[in-house]
């Protein structure tokens, strides 16, 4: 079964290697999307695949990589649409 999770993820989020580290473990998954900063500090993504994998993505935003703090993570379900061919991050 196919999912789209669109994530909000807050803390010290920015500068850790945050968005790198999301693509690297989207791509290990299979997961397809994208990753960037936001103005105010958060960083956004949305992901899509196979639903345990996009499980997966969101379970690990809540730990982020080793320098991350994340304080919240705001998931959004949304319905699968298959829009995109990799994942990238969107600078």
């Amino acid at each position: 079964m196919k999912a789209r999770a669109h994530v909000y993820v807050s803390g010290l989020v920015q500068g850790v290697f945050f968005r790198s580290n999301t693509k690297r473990m989207a791509d290990m998954l299979g997961v397809k999307g994208w990753v960037k900063n936001l103005p105010d500090g958060r960083v956004e993504a949305v992901f899509e695949g196979e639903k345990e994998a996009v499980a997966s993505m969101v379970e690990w935003c809540h730990k982020g990589p080793p320098d991350a703090v994340v304080e919240h993570v705001e998931v959004i379900w949304e319905e699968y649409r298959g829009e995109f061919k990799d994942f990238r991050i969107i600078y």
